[in-house]
């Protein structure tokens, strides 16, 4: 059994380390109602530039935007993957990256080249150790990114794609549900991905001033780009999340580590006392 002096080092450690945990907690907790307002907030927007997108999709053009076009066989794709920037968020990150080596390995298998832009400093350390292309990466965006700091990294992937140097798009990010719950989410950005509300096609089309080209054009780079700053903000949000529900486990392992290294300091200390005393009940009797 340790020494008293060493389990007394250990249980301090234990509550020095279970300080820094509290703290963290209380900070994620402070910081958690913010980034839902400001995630919450942007829904709307991204939701109506959704809307859009699929009502223009349905009308029958005579003018096909190069995001909606399908390059048909798929050679190289493109991954748009938003992490955290920071640790001590539980499995966040590491769920996300083993989905996205997943799809990768499929693709892979396949004969498929893939390219990956990073948002967040999580993400760009581990894609740089894989044997993928790495056109490019931003980080640390702080708490309250802002598009700007975003369409440099965009712009490299829907540049690919209009070039047809990409043949597919994916964004993947984590999706916040709820306090305790986040989810790692991949979405199909280019080409448009097909649904019920992109399917069918009608026999009216709207009037572009000054021509399809430029409205378009502008509207569909305004498109992805919401996309990404959304994902963007559900990250955060369940970055802060899952930060607070780790730290919070990590507080309760410390409380309960601390509370067994005590009962073994008073044994440890209860059987000194009882070896001392054997040894001058022992001494006595041999006198």
């Amino acid at each position: 059994m340790a020494g008293g002096r060493e389990i007394k080092t250990k249980i301090k450690s234990v509550q020095n380390t279970r300080k820094v945990t509290r703290a963290l907690e209380m900070v994620s907790a402070s910081k958690i109602r913010k980034a839902q307002e400001r995630m919450k907030g942007s829904r709307p927007y991204a939701r109506l530039m959704t809307q859009l997108i699929g009502h223009i999709a349905k009308a029958n053009s005579e003018y096909t935007h190069p995001f909606m076009a399908d390059h048909g066989d798929i050679k190289r794709i493109g991954y748009i993957v938003v992490s955290t920037d920071r640790g001590l968020c539980g499995g966040l990150n590491s769920q996300m990256f083993r989905r996205i080596l997943a799809d990768m390995r499929e693709w892979q298998a396949k004969g498929v080249e893939v390219d990956v832009v990073c948002i967040g400093q999580k993400a760009a350390t581990f894609f740089r150790r894989l044997k993928v292309g790495m056109l490019g990466s931003v980080t640390h965006l702080g708490e309250k990114p802002h598009l700007d700091q975003l369409i440099g990294v965009v712009k490299m992937m829907l540049d690919s794609y209009s070039a047809k140097t990409l043949d597919r798009v994916f964004l993947c990010y984590n999706d916040f549900v709820n306090t305790m719950t986040q989810k790692p989410r991949q979405d199909q950005l280019l080409p448009l991905p097909p649904s019920e509300s992109l399917q069918a096609r009608f026999d009216w089309d709207y009037i572009y001033e000054p021509s399809p080209e430029v409205v378009l054009d502008h509207v569909m780079k305004r498109y992805v780009e919401s996309l990404v700053y959304q994902a963007l903000l559900e990250n955060i949000a369940s970055e802060q999340a899952a930060r607070m529900v780790a730290m919070k486990s990590a507080s309760d392992n410390a409380t309960k580590l601390i509370g067994t290294l005590n009962l073994i300091y008073n044994k440890a200390r209860q059987a000194a006392i009882t070896q001392e005393i054997s040894e001058i009940v022992g001494g006595a009797a041999a006198v």
